[in-house]
């Protein structure tokens, strides 16, 4: 590509496409296309809707405050198309009309839709502080939650609902025998002895019927009825996070996507058939667990955009058999981060702010995070009062 430097697409800035686009910023022009004004993180559920300003704080950040995305050009937009052949994408930016984009090369990192935390379209900022205040004031104000789903989500809630108002009745619903069944054995049998110290109630063996017409992008207050055989759950409110999780590719043709809409991908997040074309996160469908947003992926997609872009050989992704890292998140007694194995190691809770947040993530894995500007308060300060039970900063 001589004349000018590369230009990379990353389509979507969440977990994966933002540090995906900070590995790049430094070796081509990096155009990030989102729907959101910032980083709003998919991670740590329990701690969004229990003590969403102390997630706000680490999981929802505007793009301004990531130091090397100095050198990206952020388009606040939905994607709407692409063109392979052209290599352009098609796109409605929220600040004006529709218009094209053109790459040499393109990762896509759009994610999944799941639940009402994790939706695909056009936001402001001002629109996700008051989505996180709505979810968190329907669950303080509940005098019972029944919280439906086995994985890392649905457990997360229940065990941060019951740190946050111990005083209600939390029970957590999940088909199978146990719950977290991507997850090691042992992950499954540590968090359920925390749950039971917490007084949450244990249901295995109960797999929900999801009402007709119901996406899933809401917390109700309807009874819950079982196709296990099982009477109906009635409670205050009821969070559905069964993890049916719908990949956010509507924009792509199909010939990139598998039976599910997932995008295909060789060994090295490649699409067969497009070697400019890459993909990272929840949306590729590289393994059964589609893992490659949790095992740090996007440096290993960095790295082989700029091999591709300068005719060099490329790596491929290795998945782990089992999901890992935290479960709960952070807790009064700090950090507990399980490993592919089962094993835990735990931050203790003086370190999760002191070390863990300013030197390990902020600097280390984002390379660099500007705090609040003082005369420009966090979009997500005020969203609720800190829980009972939560941990003093």
């Amino acid at each position: 590509m001589t004349g000018r430097r590369s230009r990379v697409i990353v389509a979507g800035l969440g977990d994966s496409g933002l540090l995906t686009a900070i590995h790049l910023a430094r070796h081509a022009d990096v155009v990030g296309i989102s729907p959101k004004p910032g980083l709003v993180s998919g991670q740590e559920l329990g701690v969004r809707l229990a003590r969403p300003d102390e997630w706000a704080e680490r999981y929802w950040v505007p793009f301004g405050r990531y130091r090397r995305l100095d050198r990206v050009r952020i388009v606040h937009g939905t994607l709407t198309g692409v063109d392979l052949d052209a290599r352009t994408v098609l796109l409605d930016a929220a600040d004006g009309p529709r218009r094209t984009e053109d790459y040499d090369a393109l990762v896509v990192a759009t994610g999944v839709s799941n639940g009402f935390w994790r939706r695909p379209g056009l936001e402001r900022a001002d629109e996700v502080a008051a989505g996180l205040r709505a979810a968190h004031a329907q669950l303080a104000a509940a005098g019972s939650v029944a919280v439906v789903g086995g994985g890392a989500a649905a457990v997360s809630v229940a065990g941060n609902c019951a740190l946050a108002w111990p005083e209600q009745r939390i029970d957590l619903y999940f088909p199978g025998d146990a719950a977290l069944r991507s997850h090691h054995p042992r992950v499954w049998r540590a968090v359920r002895r925390k749950l039971e110290q917490r007084g949450v109630g244990i249901h295995p063996g109960h797999r929900a019927i999801v009402p007709a017409g119901f996406d899933l992008d809401r917390i109700t207050g309807e009874p819950v009825a079982w196709s296990t055989g099982q009477s109906p759950v009635r409670a205050d409110a009821v969070v559905w996070a069964i993890g049916r999780a719908t990949p956010n590719t509507g924009w792509l043709p199909a010939e990139l996507l598998d039976p599910d809409g997932f995008v295909r991908v060789a060994p090295d997040l490649r699409v067969p058939g497009r070697p400019e074309v890459f993909a990272v996160g929840d949306v590729a469908a590289t393994d059964p667990l589609r893992s490659s947003a949790r095992n740090r992926a996007d440096r290993l997609v960095a790295r082989n955009v700029r091999a591709h872009l300068a005719g060099r050989r490329l790596r491929n992704y290795r998945p782990t058999e089992h999901r890992w890292g935290s479960v709960l998140g952070a807790q009064p007694d700090g950090l507990d981060v399980f490993a592919p194995a089962g094993r835990s190691f735990r931050f203790p809770s003086w370190s999760v702010d002191t070390l863990l947040w300013p030197l390990i993530v902020r600097r280390g894995i984002y390379r660099g995070v500007r705090p609040d500007p003082p005369t420009a308060p966090h979009p997500g300060n005020g969203v609720g009062a800190r829980s009972e039970g939560a941990r003093p900063r």
